[in-house]
């Protein structure tokens, strides 16, 4: 009786582990945002509201710079690969750096950081 009670007191916190991390699974939130890619380090510390051009943000790019997305509203979501092992997104964004676009994926939200998986990238016509 003594083992059947301890095996029991062991494997529920077990299997409600495995359930927690089984449904606590975040999936993302689907969303549409317009913003300006631009490189990160400007993002935060020059406080833009859009780039400065789209050669600095090509150039910061280059030399390594992470590009984000700046939203009209001020967030700024950075682009994350859903693969594991993950990779950098930079390829992906360099034809829009310093254009304003809409981007459509999956937001993950974590600490007060928005990263997001995107499915489609597409440049505004006349930065609107």
């Amino acid at each position: 009786m003594k083992f059947r009670n301890a095996i029991i007191r062991l494997t529920l916190p077990c299997l409600l582990l495995v359930a927690v991390m089984v449904f606590g699974k975040d999936n993302g939130k689907p969303v549409t945002v317009k913003g300006y890619v631009l490189d990160s380090a400007c993002a935060f510390t020059k406080g833009l509201s859009k780039p400065i051009s789209k050669n600095c943000a090509e150039a910061c790019a280059k030399a390594g710079s992470p590009l984000v997305i700046l939203a009209d509203d001020g967030t700024i979501y950075w682009p994350i690969a859903e693969t594991t092992p993950s990779s950098g997104q930079n390829e992906k964004l360099l034809p829009y750096a310093g254009q304003k676009v809409t981007a459509s994926g999956k937001v993950f939200q974590r600490g007060g950081s928005s990263a997001m998986v995107i499915d489609k990238l597409e440049p505004l016509s006349n930065g609107k």
